[in-house]
């Protein structure tokens, strides 16, 4: 077995992909704090908390997870995304 294909076997490819999305929000933050001002990060959490539910929803697919597992992460991803596009119309 490849590295690349382990790398997708094992799921690790979701935590690499969630690492770096932390590493993201994080960085919005300190950029938000650095400027004193910018976007809401209500925004931003509703976007990235969708993104992750997906994210684990694969990785629980990858991984051979039972299907209540894939069905919860993607319920509440779908929520989160609901949650993101109330707050973008709310903003019109």
């Amino acid at each position: 077995m490849g590295a690349v294909e382990a790398l997708f076997a094992s799921g690790r490819v979701v935590d690499i992909a969630l690492a770096l999305m932390a590493l993201e929000a994080l960085g919005l933050w300190a950029y938000r704090r650095a400027q004193g001002r910018s976007f809401p990060l209500a925004d931003i959490a509703w976007n990235l908390g969708a993104g992750a539910c997906l994210l684990l929803a694969l990785r629980a697919a990858l991984t051979g997870a039972g299907w209540p597992w894939i069905a919860l992460f993607l319920t509440v991803a779908l929520v989160a995304h609901i949650g993101d596009f109330r707050r973008r119309l709310a903003a019109r």
